[in-house]
């Protein structure tokens, strides 16, 4: 069986499918055949995104609303009749030291990195059953060691990666597979649109995080894609609860 023929008339979600990594995971999904529904809160932005093919629709919606998960669901399964893939790529972080904490800004946070995959979940579990299909998680590097001012961005991430292989065992019995894909740095604007830093900031960022990667450069979407498609794959029916981590070795620095 080919890539392309695996996902010739399937159906995926992508969360976060406006920009970044979201955005090229669901371009090749259709390149490959698939239909795939992406959200985000940027409206002009997901129709610039869904406008490059009409096997895209979009829906708008913030991952922190405990409501959207039904809304996005019912968008892939009422148009397509069926969900095989859903990636839970939607994230949310800003750089805080502890004296900067803000109660807003720490649950908006948690509610997109940990409870909107969640409740997302819940509400594709029917139609990933039917399908035997499958969920990739999006975890950063970060979580792997200390983040010093993004701490709630890593350690909320490191719970979704908690929750992926605690998913797996959960739904196994459904023949649903649980992955999770972790990157390192990655060139896919989060820097100045998740975070917002300004330009300059990002520029600097980037430069000293480029520095650290041992293989020399920051990542690229088309560095991530195919991992999150092959996780996501029927071909591979029997790995399931794996965090694999895509970062140049950076978190193996010393």
């Amino acid at each position: 069986m080919s890539e392309q023929t695996n996902w010739q008339g399937k159906v995926a979600i992508v969360t976060g499918g406006s920009s970044g990594i979201g955005q090229a995971t669901a371009l090749a999904l259709t390149e490959m055949g698939a239909n795939v529904v992406i959200t985000g809160r940027d409206g002009a932005r997901l129709a610039d995104v869904a406008d490059k093919n009409p096997a895209i629709e979009a829906v708008q919606a913030d991952s922190a609303d405990p409501a959207a998960g039904k809304r996005i669901v019912e968008a892939a399964t009422h148009r397509w009749g069926r969900l095989d893939l859903l990636v839970n790529n939607a994230g949310a972080g800003k750089p805080l030291p502890i004296e900067a904490y803000d109660g807003e800004v720490l649950s908006n946070i948690c509610a997109v990195n940990i409870v909107g995959p969640s409740l997302l979940l819940k509400e594709a579990q029917a139609a990933l059953t039917a399908t035997k299909g499958a969920v990739v998680n999006i975890g950063t590097a970060l979580s792997q060691n200390a983040a010093p001012g993004l701490a709630h961005y890593a350690a909320t991430k490191a719970a979704l990666e908690h929750l992926t292989r605690s998913w797996a065992l959960e739904l196994a019995a459904h023949g649903i597979r649980v992955n999770a894909v972790s990157p390192g740095p990655v060139k896919s604007g989060a820097l100045t649109g998740m975070m917002g830093l300004p330009a300059d900031i990002a520029r600097s960022v980037e430069e000293t995080e480029a520095a650290q990667i041992p293989l020399g450069r920051r990542g690229e979407a088309s560095d991530l894609v195919p991992w999150i498609l092959r996780l996501g794959s029927a071909e591979n029916e029997w790995l399931t609860g794996q965090v694999l981590t895509v970062d140049g070795g950076w978190s193996q620095r010393s």
